[in-house]
């Protein structure tokens, strides 16, 4: 699980990096400020699961059972639906793909359920 969730993370904070200077340098121009602003939410979102999976990493590590492995599996979904939905709407212009993004935020929140569990069986 460390080595997945390591690579993930990176991952997802490599591209949440790229697309934050692509809206910034290459969509500024072509998208309403409402757009943008949008894509600026999945950003945000996905550099802060980033985060958040680079935590379940190392608590893969030192927290036994399945509940991290729960959350950073959320957590990538979360990322997936959520950001993912945002930026392809913005781009598309399709607007009905916006219904995607709650089961994003729902993922991401089981995720964070996940953690605050894991931490609760704490002894």
């Amino acid at each position: 699980m460390l080595r997945s969730f390591l690579l993930l993370s990176a991952f997802f904070g490599f591209t949440g990096v790229a697309l934050g200077a692509f809206a910034a340098h290459g969509l500024k121009g072509r998208l309403s400020s409402e757009y943008l602003a949008i894509f600026h939410t999945g950003v945000t979102y996905q550099l802060v699961h980033a985060l958040a999976m680079l935590a379940v990493a190392v608590l893969s590590v030192h927290l036994p059972g399945r509940l991290v492995g729960w959350a950073g599996g959320l957590f990538t979904l979360g990322i997936l639906l959520f950001s993912g939905s945002l930026y392809v709407l913005t781009l598309s212009g399709i607007g009905k793909l916006g219904i995607i993004t709650p089961f994003g935020g729902l993922a991401f929140l089981g995720g964070w359920l996940c953690l605050g569990l894991a931490a609760w069986r704490l002894s």
